[in-house]
């Protein structure tokens, strides 16, 4: 199946998005354009509910160091998204996204991520203080931590050896045959098991395909939500391979390796991108170890999962999926889903 942003007619969907990293920042700043607003038809707010599920075991950055100052939830991700779902012109939105460069104690954090710490501070309640921020944003979604369990990332590598921490496992030159969260029996926001039920679309990625994919994965609860599901469920495979975590992995392989920890299958369709990379982005990304991703489509196929093929790719100072591009496939996806569960009834 090849591509296709054709979104009529329209429809009123619930879609939930699960990821991390700025994967799932990009995603959702395709996405925001077509969430319903009060006094806005259809025609332009295909979306009419839109939950991020976030995760939340970064402990590097500004993020880490407020994770073992305040003993809170690393907010990164979960800022990046607020600003996603959020308008950009907005003056607001550019000083959640401010780094500070000077100050002492506070260079290098985000005031976006100080801002949620004090939050939390006020309140109590890291999930609160995520809501409140996002109000102040005037996001156009709602975003949720996937745990507020304070988890830890535990990666069994190729040697036996076992790496503690997100930075360090990103760090090691080692592949990650296992992750795991410790504790394992980190619960998931009743909230997050809700809008996954409630959801017509379900995506997972792009994103980092241990740390900011199947880390989610790994929440109680999740995966059997996911395999319950009555929605669509998609997965956005990454363009390139990542060193540490993705290195020489097919999609299908992106695939098995999220079914070797989900222990089911949780996807309906992959959106695999076709588009070349130009000469000058593989030779700077291969510097880095990094190559495209190739789209094996015969072989995802042959795990059950329909793929839709086409130029999903968008090239400036580095490579982003063109969150128009997938939000169109996505939501032509869902379109097509609801029509067929209506007509099933």
């Amino acid at each position: 199946m090849t591509a296709s942003a054709s979104i009529s007619p329209p429809a009123a969907l619930r879609v939930v998005a699960i990821g991390g990293g700025t994967g799932l920042s990009t995603l959702l700043r395709g996405l925001r354009r077509h969430v319903a607003v009060p006094g806005q038809t259809t025609e332009t707010g295909i979306i009419s509910d839109l939950a991020a599920l976030v995760t939340v075991t970064d402990d590097g950055g500004s993020s880490g160091r407020l994770r073992k100052g305040f003993n809170m939830l690393p907010p990164g991700d979960l800022r990046n998204c607020m600003v996603a779902l959020s308008e950009e012109e907005d003056l607001i939105s550019q000083l959640f996204r401010h780094r500070f460069k000077s100050g002492g104690d506070i260079e290098g954090h985000n005031f976006g991520n100080l801002f949620v710490a004090a939050l939390t501070e006020i309140t109590g309640d890291f999930g609160q203080a995520i809501q409140l921020a996002s109000k102040i944003l005037a996001t156009r979604g709602r975003i949720y931590p996937v745990t507020t369990a304070n988890a830890t990332l535990v990666a069994e590598m190729d040697d036996g050896s076992l790496v503690r921490g997100e930075t360090n496992i990103s760090a090691s030159k080692r592949r990650i045959v296992e992750l795991t969260l410790e504790p394992p029996d980190a619960a998931p926001l009743p909230e997050a098991l809700e809008a996954i039920e409630r959801a017509d679309l379900i995506t997972v990625g792009p994103g980092s395909l241990y740390t900011s994919l199947i880390t989610n994965l790994l929440v109680k609860g999740i995966p059997e939500a996911l395999t319950r599901a009555c929605g669509v469920r998609v997965f956005i495979c990454n363009l390139m391979t990542q060193a540490n975590e993705s290195l020489g992995l097919t999609a299908s392989q992106h695939i098995e390796r999220i079914y070797e920890h989900t222990g089911a299958p949780i996807f309906d369709y992959a959106i695999l991108n076709s588009a070349p990379v130009s000469p000058e982005m593989l030779l700077r990304y291969a510097a880095e170890g990094a190559a495209p991703i190739i789209p094996d489509v015969d072989r995802v196929e042959s795990l059950g999962v329909r793929c839709i093929v086409g130029n999903f790719l968008s090239e400036g100072e580095v490579l982003r999926h063109a969150g128009d591009k997938v939000a169109g496939a996505l939501l032509e996806l869902g379109r097509l889903s609801m029509i067929k569960n209506l007509a099933g009834a």
